[in-house]
C-alpha cells in the first residue's frame, strides 16, 4: 500500500535533518570527513565562504552535470541540497559550544556516531522514495552512460573529490577511511526498514546503496 505523499516527505525531511547533523559531528571531530566534505573545507579554505554555502554551491554544480547525463531531479533532490546547506552552519556552530580541544576518545566517539548517523539518515531520506541526492544522481547517472559498476564510479568520484579537497587543504584521515568502509554496510541495514512501498515501485528507480 502506498503511504501518502506528507509521510514520505516528513521522512525526507527528517533524513535530510539528521543527514546535516552528521556532517557536522564528523567535520566537528577533526579527524577526517566525509569525501565530499573533504572537498567543501578546502573550498571552505580558499574561500572563506561558510560551509553551508560552500554545500549550497557544490551541490548545484553538481546537478548541472546531470542534464547531460539526463537525469532527472525530484523534490527530494532539491530539498536535499537546500535543506543540508541551510542546517550544517548552525549544527557546526553548536558542536564549536563543546570544550575545546576535545581529549581523542571523545572525538574518535564523535566521528564513529556521526558516521552511523549518517547511515541512519540516508536510509530514511533514500528510502523516502523522492529523488536522489544530487551526487547520488551522478553516480547513477554515469553508470547508466558508461555501463560501469557502481562500485567503479563511486570509488572514481570519490578518489577525484577527496583528493582535491585534500590538496586544497581539506581534512582526510581515519574518519575519511572508516565512513569508506562502513557507509555501505550501514546503508545496506537501515535502508530496507526506510523504504516506503509506493504504487510504481516496480518501474522506479531502484534505490542506490553505497558501496
Amino acid at each position: 500500500m502506498e503511504l501518502p505523499v506528507t509521510r514520505r516527505s516528513g521522512q525526507l525531511l527528517g533524513g535530510l535533518v539528521l543527514y546535516a547533523a552528521s556532517i557536522a559531528m564528523v567535520v566537528h571531530a577533526g579527524l577526517g570527513s566525509m569525501p565530499w566534505d573533504v572537498l567543501t573545507q578546502g573550498i571552505v579554505a580558499h574561500t572563506g565562504l561558510s560551509f553551508g554555502m560552500v554545500t549550497l554551491l557544490t551541490g548545484v554544480v553538481v546537478l548541472t552535470c546531470w542534464i547531460p547525463l539526463r537525469q532527472r531531479p525530484g523534490i527530494g533532490t532539491v530539498a536535499n541540497v537546500a535543506v543540508i546547506s541551510i542546517l550544517v552552519d548552525p549544527f557546526l556552530g553548536v558542536l564549536d559550544r563543546l570544550p575545546d580541544p576535545l581529549p581523542l576518545g571523545a572525538r574518535g566517539a564523535l566521528a564513529v556516531a556521526g558516521i552511523v548517523l549518517n547511515g541512519l539518515a540516508t536510509g530514511l531520506y533514500v528510502g523516502a522514495r523522492l529523488g536522489p541526492g544530487p551526487r547520488d544522481g551522478l553516480m547513477t547517472g554515469l553508470v547508466a552512460r558508461t555501463g560501469w559498476s557502481i562500485r567503479l564510479v563511486r570509488t572514481g568520484i570519490e578518489v577525484v573529490v577527496i583528493s582535491a579537497g585534500w590538496i586544497l587543504g581539506g581534512t582526510f584521515g581515519p574518519a575519511t577511511v572508516l565512513y569508506a568502509v562502513a557507509i555501505g554496510p550501514l546503508v545496506h541495514v537501515f535502508l530496507p526498514r526506510f523504504t516506503v512501498p509506493t504504487a510504481d515501485a516496480a518501474a522506479a528507480e531502484p534505490a542506490v546503496v553505497p558501496v
